[in-house]
């Protein structure tokens, strides 16, 4: 099994700290807003990973934390002291409580989680039960003399760490400080960035610390949780590419500066999602979460299936055209099953074909850092093989095959969506399907054109007929 690690820039064999066992931290949401599908890409991805890796038989612990406090709207520039409380400046405009935001928010993002069929984390750390763990880290730092305080305010300083930028490349030599990086007056250095900030008297979320009544900047706490639940060394940490700098970076030169320990073995990040090749944005109005996809008829299912169609590493076009095509690539994987269910005693024999070499193949994809495309392209080989088969009436093991199915289908991540079919569509259905049997073909049609009306078509097989959404 091997992985791209951002950190080496090449794929590395996987080898775990512990044998048979993984550390995996997952980069999870600021809770202050509906989840676009660029983020939702960097989830699915993560859920991905993990089902490869639990089907090596690796004993795998996800954590996947809450940042629900000090994640900055300037998040970009680099130091993390600039900019207004995401969650605050949600909370004043909502006229809600920091807190009624955050669980809100949270609530939305396990349910958006369970309908693309995510493994659940098997913990959901918050940023603001772990204050303690905070401090005590950048107690630490200021002991170590990688951090220093001025004015109730901490932060971290990047030149006592030679190797500051091994992730991104952003070395110290390569930084220019750009018009938009505006320095802090407490700060010895531009890059310097907040691990500690004092609260001004306007600011509706804080904690009492050796410093000040204030609250942590947003890379120590990912640094916090990751150790408090993975310990030192985390074997896998995941994110988007937008995450590598300055977040990612941060969080390496605090970690290391604590322990010593190398902090991360294998980083692996996902690309950026395009909309129609553009950035995505709300003054654009290319700006998309998962309730917009299901007002156009899609389903959860169909845009994990556009996921997989793109390698994670390569960047990938959001298009209406493309989760269509998705789409009906989900449906012939869902169809085929649907076949087989469906074929004759004297077609499933005991020993014939069932597409053992082909899970063979789809396996090694997968643990070939994670091609889903090669995966998804051999599926459909062994699609295309069945059916051949079927069609001219040759036997195929329909048991062995069924378990083949489950297991792709698991690494895909894909689960039947069996929505409730509207009862006055499915008595339009069941009196067509008599219509049809008493060859009133008109009759027919006619209830035909009558049920499309209503969102959804009949397709007519040996056993009777089954209800789609158009």
């Amino acid at each position: 099994m091997q992985f791209y690690n951002t950190l080496t820039k090449s794929k590395e064999i996987f080898e775990p700290l512990h044998p048979g066992k993984v550390g995996m931290y997952v980069c999870g949401p600021t809770v202050y807003g509906y989840m676009q599908i660029g983020n939702i890409r960097a989830y699915v991805f993560a859920d991905t990973l993990r089902r490869v890796l639990e089907d090596a038989s690796y004993e795998v612990r996800m954590i996947k934390n809450i940042t629900d406090v000090g994640h900055l709207t300037a998040d970009d520039i680099g130091q993390g002291d600039s900019g207004e409380d995401k969650i605050e400046k949600k909370a004043r405009a909502e006229k809600k409580t920091p807190e009624e935001i955050t669980r809100f928010y949270e609530e939305y993002f396990m349910r958006l989680e369970k309908a693309l069929n995510i493994f659940p984390a098997h913990y959901f750390p918050r940023a603001t039960a772990h204050i303690k763990q905070m401090i005590k880290l950048i107690e630490e730092l200021i002991a170590k003399g990688h951090a220093y305080e001025k004015n109730g305010n901490v932060f971290l300083d990047v030149t006592s760490f030679p190797n500051y930028g091994k992730l991104s490349g952003n070395t110290l030599a390569n930084l220019k400080v750009g018009a938009r990086l505006e320095e802090h007056p407490d700060k010895l250095h531009p890059w310097d960035f907040a691990l500690w900030l004092r609260a001004s008297k306007e600011h509706l979320m804080r904690w009492p610390s050796p410093w000040s009544e204030g609250y942590p900047g947003w890379h120590i706490e990912c640094s916090a949780m990751s150790m408090e639940y993975l310990g030192d060394t985390l074997d896998i940490h995941t994110g988007g590419e937008d995450n590598i700098f300055p977040h990612h970076e941060a969080e390496i030169v605090q970690s290391e500066g604590v322990t010593g320990k190398p902090f991360v073995r294998y980083w692996l990040h996902t690309r950026h999602l395009l909309v129609d090749g553009e950035k995505m944005g709300k003054s654009k109005g290319n700006f998309y979460v998962l309730e917009d996809i299901m007002k156009k008829g899609f389903f959860p299912m169909d845009l994990r299936m556009l996921y997989i169609g793109a390698h994670y590493r390569s960047q990938m076009n959001f298009t209406w055209e493309a989760l269509e095509q998705a789409k009906k690539s989900k449906e012939a994987l869902y169809g085929i099953g649907e076949r087989l269910e469906s074929i004759s005693k004297e077609q499933n024999k005991p020993g014939a074909f069932a597409g053992e070499e082909y899970l063979k193949k789809v396996r090694e994809a997968m643990r070939d850092d994670l091609n889903t495309p090669l995966a998804l392209a051999i599926t459909f080989e062994l699609i295309k093989k069945i059916n051949t088969l079927l069609d001219q009436k040759e036997t195929v093991d329909v048991t062995v095959l069924g378990l083949v199915f489950e297991k792709i289908f698991f690494f895909f991540g894909l689960v039947s969506e069996k929505e409730a079919i509207p009862e006055d569509v499915e008595n339009l259905a069941k009196e067509r399907e008599a219509a049809r049997q008493a060859k009133n073909f008109a009759e027919s049609d006619r209830l035909r054109d009558l049920i499309e009306k209503r969102g959804y078509k009949t397709e007519d097989a040996p056993d009777g007929y089954r209800l789609k959404r158009l």
